[in-house]
Order: C-alpha cells, then structure tokens, then sequence
C-alpha cells in the first residue's frame, strides 16, 4: 500500500475551476506494490483504487492484474490508496491532466463529477450486459447518464450496508433492533450498560450512507424523482434530524464524531459496541481477531422506519481519463476483470456486490453457506441486499450536483450540526437545503 503525499487540490476548489483553468500542478508520484515487467518494450498500464478493507481481496487483484500484464505484455501497476483520499487524488489527476490510466472510485463523485474527463464506455457496458445480464438499479445509477443514454464509468460493485449487532447483549434487554425507534431504545438501554450504538457523524462514506438512509425510511430526501429540484427542507426530513439527535444523546458513544470509515470496524472488534452499521468487513475483521465474539455478531437488514425499510450503498466503479496513455489496454483489462468477476467476489469474502444480475447467482458463494460463520447462512440475508440498498441520488437519478452534495458532506453536517447542539433540528434542515440548492442552481446551469 502507498499513500504518497497528497496534492492540496480540494473538491471545491477544482469544482469552482471546472474546465481547465486551475493552475497545472504536478500530480504526486506512489510507489506501486509491484511492477510486471513481461518484456522491455511493453505498453504499461496504471490503475488506482482504494484499499480494500478486506486485504485478501487487494492481494487477488494484484495478482490478478500482474499476471493479465504477463499474458499481454504489459507492464502492470497497482495502486492503492486510503479511501479517504479517492476524491482529492481524482481531483488532482483531472486538474493536472495526467496521472493514471484507470481510476477507480470508491462511494461518490467520480463519474458524474468528472464526465467530461471520462472516457465514453457505452459499448463496454452494453456488451458486460449481454454476457452477463442487466445492470442493475444501483448499478446504473453508478456511471450512467440520462441525459444521452451513456456510460462515463464501468460499474464494478455495490456495498451495501446492514446492521451488525451483539445478539447477546440485544437478547439480554429483550430488544430486537429491526426498526430505528427499537435501535434508539435499545441502544440506551445498552449504552447504560457501556455498550453503546456506534454509527459515525463524521466526514466519510459510513456516515454518508447511513444517514441518506435513515432519511430515506423517514420519508425525506435530497432531491426529487426526477432530479430537478432540492426536497430537503420538509417535515420528514426534520422528523429524522430530529431522530439522529435523540439517538446521539440517548444511545451512542461521542466518539462517532470524529470517526472515520474504519472507526466503527475497530468499536466492534474492541467488544464495547453492541450495534453498528457497517459492511462485513467489519465482521471479518471481528472473525480475526476474536472468534467468540464474532460468533455472537449477527447481521440484519437495515432497520425500518416509519415510511419504508432502505439503506445507501456506496458505489465502486472505474473511469477511464480521456489524458490515459493506454485506453485501449484499460478497456482490455476491465473485459477480462468481468469475465472473472466471481473470483473478486470470492475473494472479497462476500464483501463486493454484483451490479449484473447473472455474474453470481444464487444461491451467492460465501453468501449462503460461509463454513467460516456459525450458523452458516449468518450472511445469506446479504443475497437480498439489492432490493434495500440505494445510491444517494434516490429516489432520483445520480448526477454532478448530488456527487458534490455526498462529496461535501452536507447530509453528514445536517445530523450533526443538530445532534451536537449547534443547531435546531429545523434550522439545520435549512441550512442543508439551501447548501444543496446553491449547488444544484450551480450545475442546472451546466447541464
């Protein structure tokens, strides 16, 4: 893994210059975990992603695109990155117009964002889904454009986002946490024990799932069906700060606001967390390092709230710049990825969720029967994870102004301004709102 030093290319600060006017800067270099030589003179291809939080499944992927390398003489490089620094890295690339051939992004902000960076992968797309069946809803709302039925990024994967809880302590107090009013109750009930809930109000893609969600089951959300306007300021949406507020206060530990996307891993795994909202890396990590405990670690489909019973996935896809030396090799490798896409999966442990529906059918591997998990189907309710899982566009489509309002972290600051007490759940509410109008109005001027 490498972090390099990163450039002080904001967000913002690229988006403000969108074009190519911001000064040309240097795009820092990261030293690759290995290098496939096949031959002298060969092409090269360099990819950059995150780093996974389950790290066998980085170990395949070097492998993987080391020995393609070998087979097509192309000398390979892997790049990994924390993710929390995906979206500075990409902004830095594009403003400098140099940098790596294929990007791969992790949960917002990169396909929409960037689409006139991109590459046009229409044709690989439509072509995955006639081998491999349709994209799909959260799949396409990962790269692709309304507006002219184009693809500006290959969907990779979904992760979706369920509930993990110590069925032990749950069971103590008699409380299942099945509903968001149940997680609230109950997790002060625990708290009081000094096992309290732990979902991050901090700046990461957690929260930003997470708290799209809850604001989803409460009725709220960003934007309309048809992406036109911002619907934040409403009563539902005040319902759920409101919700977020009393849960801080009642049922969590202060901790989460500071947390960052591997925080709430390490609270489960210490064994003082009885809830969190989480991948199941998390629960592998739990597996590692304390067998009994992750015995007791069950996993739920997220809770229901008052309107309907719905969680953000955060989306992984990969783009490719239009500045990219080797286009062609990057288009080369994404078709021989698919076609052993189930080998990711695998190597995932289950952590990656297919975006075409017949690439892992069910009953999923891993997914239905883990001997590693007991009782073995702990995980199957992870099969259905498509028809609870949503980008943050819903319930519209995903788009520049939604991947800048993720990207920022207005949603997080809303439930936090609140819960912390700097402001009223209303007046947080429109903060929100009008934060999100600005940029909406921004980018309907765009489009």
């Amino acid at each position: 893994m490498s972090t390099g030093k990163y450039l002080r290319v904001t967000r913002r600060r690229f988006l403000q210059h969108t074009g190519l006017t911001l000064a040309a800067a240097s795009v820092p270099s990261v030293s690759a975990p290995f290098v496939s030589r096949a031959l002298a003179d060969t092409k090269s291809l360099s990819i950059v992603q995150w780093s996974h939080f389950v790290p066998e499944y980085d170990k395949w992927f070097d492998a993987f695109a080391r020995d393609w390398g070998e087979k097509h003489h192309v000398e390979v490089t892997v790049d990994h990155i924390p993710v929390g620094n995906v979206a500075a890295r990409a902004a830095a690339e594009a403003s400098a117009q140099s940098g790596h051939d294929l990007f791969g992004w992790n949960g917002a902000g990169g396909a929409h964002l960037y689409r006139k960076f991109l590459v046009d992968v229409t044709s690989l797309v439509e072509a995955t889904e006639k081998q491999y069946g349709k994209v799909s809803t959260i799949g396409r709302q990962i790269g692709y454009n309304q507006d002219d039925k184009t693809w500006s990024a290959f969907p990779d994967f979904y992760i979706n986002f369920p509930i993990m809880y110590r069925k032990s302590m749950w069971d103590e107090i008699g409380v299942k946490p099945d509903t968001w009013d149940n997680v609230r109750t109950g997790g002060a009930k625990l708290k009081a024990k000094g096992h309290p809930v732990g979902i991050s109000l901090g700046h990461s893609n957690d929260p930003n799932t997470t708290w799209r969600g809850l604001l989803w089951s409460y009725g709220g959300a960003l934007q309309d069906a048809d992406g036109k306007s911002v619907v934040l300021n409403s009563k539902e949406t005040v319902e759920a700060v409101k919700y977020v507020s009393a849960l801080y206060k009642e049922a969590m530990t202060p901790e989460v606001l500071s947390w960052d996307d591997s925080s709430n891993n390490r609270y489960l795994v210490s064994g003082v967390g009885s809830l969190i909202v989480n991948p199941i890396s998390a629960y592998r990590t739990f597996q590692k390092a304390n067998k009994k405990g992750a015995v007791d670690t069950f996993v739920m489909a997220p809770p229901k709230g008052p309107v309907r019973q719905i969680m953000g996935g955060a989306s992984e896809f990969y783009g490719i710049w239009k500045f990219a030396k080797n286009k062609e090799g990057a288009i080369e490798f994404l078709k021989y990825y698919a076609d052993h896409w189930p080998e990711a999966f695998k190597a995932s442990e289950g952590y990656n969720n297919p975006c075409f529906a017949n690439l892992v059918p069910k009953p999923m591997p891993i997914l239905s029967n883990d001997p590693t998990s007991t009782p073995n189907d702990k995980l199957a309710v992870l099969q259905d994870s498509g028809q609870w899982s949503a980008s943050p566009g819903y319930p519209g489509p995903s788009w520049p102004a939604v991947d800048e309002v993720y990207n920022d972290f207005v949603i997080c600051d809303m439930m936090s301004k609140a819960a912390t007490g700097q402001m009223s759940a209303e007046d947080a509410v429109k903060w929100a709102h009008q934060q999100s109008e600005a940029i909406f109005t921004k980018w309907h001027g765009k489009t």
